[in-house]
Parts: structure tokens; C-alpha cells; sequence
């Protein structure tokens, strides 16, 4: 089926009554720190907490009669797995959705209130595929691919729709690539309405899957490398998508972990959204200045469901990145009043104390010396490089 404009804004009318048109804000903040004109288009904020309900309910919709008596079935590492057990819920169908043994815990809880059977299979997305496929051909179940299908891209495409509705002169248009579903129903829409836009995928750099077939000319299963990013760890590609994101695609960047992990961190402090490391890509590509000379920019938040407990992981590596906080470890000699020094050292020049660790034994130090391991909260990187050099030769890489 040929994915055009026509066939996107037809999508936009069938998903209406349940995708949110989420907003596209403009931010101080980040318009600041990158130096460019920038919107956020908050699809975290979308029901599901993420782009997947276009694409899933697009597809599902469509079923005949007879198919949605069999149910479907899908494999997701989390968002596209709420998003179809949301829109088989909305239409009165059985869901039945494969995740990766190590899917996040809140996002296979959501799947199954949402009202799907879950289960858990296989390594990484790639493998619940394989399980997911399995089980379509043993029931007779829709397989509703999270990205490898015209209906899911079209569906994805309506938010492409919806962005240059709400910012018709958009210049750059930032989105984060895993599958490659979302970039490229969103490019086609896009182009039709604003060719001039220039469209930026970002990978993980882990995997940059479709950066790899835009170097070799085939798209093929690559190795990926664990991410933090999960949401867009997809290493296996889809033909049609390659095609697409070759024809509409002006570039593809990676972003790290570490950036990806910062740009949460900000994220939530400056704009005040919480998103999850795959959504923060985007804007972890602007902040690092992977794309430039981007104009009116707008960067696509494309889910927001995080463990809370992965984020506070993720929020102490942001803060370290920026110079908010770090541990370290000083050796002193074992005297009375060395402790209270080097806490007197770190308190007057303004950095707040969270943990004190004092060891004398089992660190492999010298005799007659303590080793003393702090963590801080400081202002800046700045501020924590004036408080090494005040503690000077103590310090312990």
C-alpha cells in the first residue's frame, strides 16, 4: 500500500476519537543552551505515554470482521506493546503482546492493565519478534509489527501532520530512529506540506541500525551494543522504511548514553517534562551539536515512560556530566582532624556534602593513611574543579 499525505491525514480521521494531538512548545530554555529558535513536540504526553497508539490503532482499525475474531498479537519492547493493548481495548479485540525477558517492569505492567496477555520471551526485541511471529502463525492472530508495516507507518505519520499544523514554518525537524516507523511516516507528511523542512533522524549510538544501511546500501541486521536508550534499540531494519528514510531523510546522527542521559536530566529540570532516554535523543543531538545551522527547530519527545528507578539512576550520571554532583576519594594521613579538614575544605568553597565513607583497612592503602570517599552536590563543573584543586594532592582518581 503507497504511503501518501492522503493516506496520513485519512489515518488522522480514523485515530481521532482516541490519539491526543499533543503540543509543540516553544522553550526559553533550550532555545538558550542550543542556540537555535526550538519547540518541543511532547508526544510524552500522548495516552500510552509515547507515539505508539497512532501507528497500533491505525492498523488495528482495519482489521476484517474475522481477523479481529482472531485477536492480534505483537512484540514490542514496551511502548508499541501499551499502545496495541490500548487500541484492541478501544475496539473490543484480544491482545497478545511478546517483550524481551529484560523489558522494563513498569512498561509490562501497563501493557497487561491496559488489558493484553503478556509474555516474556527472548533477548532483545528481535527475539520476542521471532516468538510473536510464532504465535501468529499457530493461532491465526494479526502480527501488528511495531514499524515493518504500511498501516503502522501511515498512523505515525498523522503526527507529522499535526506538527506542521502547529508550526508551518518549521525549518528543521528533529525525531528520534529505532524501527524507523515514526521518522518515516512523519517525513512523508512532512515533506508534503513543507519540503523545504529539513528532517534529522537520531540513533543510539549502540544502533545506529539505519545509519549502517545508509553507508553499505542495505539494510540487514547489525549488532547492536547495550543501551540505555531501549526504546529505539532496534537492530533489525525494515525494507520499506529504509526506502522511505533514503527518499525523505536529510541526515542521520548517533547520540551516547551519556548525552542521551544528560538531556533527561534537563529535560526534566528546565522544561519540566519527564521523557525517557529514547524520547531525549533529539534533543541529546542538539545539545551536542550533531545537527546544526537548524533555524526554526522543532525536536519530537516521542515517549515518556521511564522506570522510576532507572531514572534516578540516569539523573545522578546527568548531574555528573554537568558538574552537579560527583564522588571522589581522598587519602590522608590517619591523624585526628584530617576528616574535619577536607569536609571543612568542601564546605567553604559552597559544595554539600551527601556521603561520607571513612576506611582504614581492606583499600590497599599504606599504612598510617584513611581513605575517605565523599559525594557532592556542586554548581557546576567549574565549581567541582575549584574544590579538587582546594583538597590538591589528595586526591585520588
Amino acid at each position: 500500500m503507497p504511503i501518501t499525505i492522503d493516506t496520513i491525514r485519512a489515518a488522522e480521521e480514523r485515530i481521532r476519537r482516541v490519539v491526543l494531538e499533543t503540543p509543540t512548545l516553544p522553550s526559553t530554555s533550550f532555545s538558550r543552551l542550543t542556540g537555535c529558535d526550538l519547540l518541543l513536540k511532547a508526544e510524552n504526553l500522548q495516552r500510552t505515554g509515547s507515539f505508539k497508539i497512532r501507528g497500533a490503532l491505525n492498523a488495528i482499525s482495519q482489521l476484517t470482521d474475522a481477523q479481529k475474531a482472531l485477536g492480534v498479537v505483537a512484540a514490542s519492547a514496551g511502548n508499541h506493546a501499551q499502545g496495541v493493548a490500548l487500541a484492541s481495548r478501544e475496539l473490543g479485540i484480544d491482545s497478545t503482546v511478546f517483550m524481551p525477558e529484560n523489558a522494563a517492569i513498569p512498561k509490562v505492567s501497563a501493557t497487561a492493565e491496559y488489558g493484553a496477555t503478556v509474555r516474556l520471551g527472548g533477548a532483545n526485541l528481535a527475539e520476542a519478534t521471532d516468538h510473536g511471529l510464532a504465535f501468529a502463525d499457530e493461532s491465526g492472530a494479526s502480527m501488528i509489527h511495531p514499524y515493518d508495516d504500511p498501516n503502522i507507518i501511515t498512523g505515525q505519520g498523522t503526527l507529522g501532520l499535526e506538527l506542521v499544523r502547529q508550526v508551518p514554518d518549521v525549518e528543521t525537524v528533529v525525531i528520534p530512529v529505532g524501527g524507523g516507523g515514526l521518522i518515516s511516516g512523519s517525513a512523508i507528511a512532512i515533506k508534503a506540506l513543507r519540503p523545504e523542512a529539513r528532517i534529522i533522524g537520531v540513533h543510539a549510538e549502540a544502533v545506529p541500525t539505519y545509519i549502517e544501511a545508509r553507508n553499505t546500501g542495505i539494510a540487514r541486521q547489525i549488532v547492536g551494543l547495550p543501551t540505555v536508550a531501549d526504546g529505539i534499540a532496534v537492530s533489525r531494519p525494515s525494507q520499506t522504511c529504509f526506502a522511505i528514510i533514503e527518499e525523505h531523510v536529510d541526515e542521520l546522527v548517533t547520540v551516547t548514553d551519556r548525552q542521551i542521559m544528560e538531556s533527561v536530566t534537563l529535560l526534566l529540570e528546565r522544561a519540566k517534562y519527564l521523557v525517557e532516554p529514547s524520547g531525549a535523543s533529539g534533543v541529546a543531538a542538539i545539545l551536542n551539536a550533531k545537527v546544526t545551522n537548524t533555524g526554526r527547530t522543532v525536536v519530537v519527545l516521542s515517549g515518556g515512560n521511564v522506570d522510576l528507578l532507572l531514572l534516578d539512576s540516569m539523573i545522578r550520571h546527568g548531574l555528573e556530566t554537568r558538574g552537579r554532583f560527583a564522588s571522589f576519594a581522598v587519602v590522608v594521613p590517619d591523624e585526628p582532624g584530617n576528616l574535619a579538614q577536607v569536609l571543612t575544605e568542601v564546605g567553604n568553597r559552597g559544595g554539600n556534602v551527601l556521603s561520607v565513607e571513612h576506611h582504614r583497612e581492606g583499600t590497599g592503602l599504606e599504612f598510617g593513611t584513611v581513605k575517605i570517599t565523599l559525594s557532592i552536590e556542586t554548581r557546576s563543573a567549574e565549581h567541582y574543579a575549584e574544590i579538587r584543586k582546594a583538597l590538591g594532592a589528595y586526591m585520588v582518581e
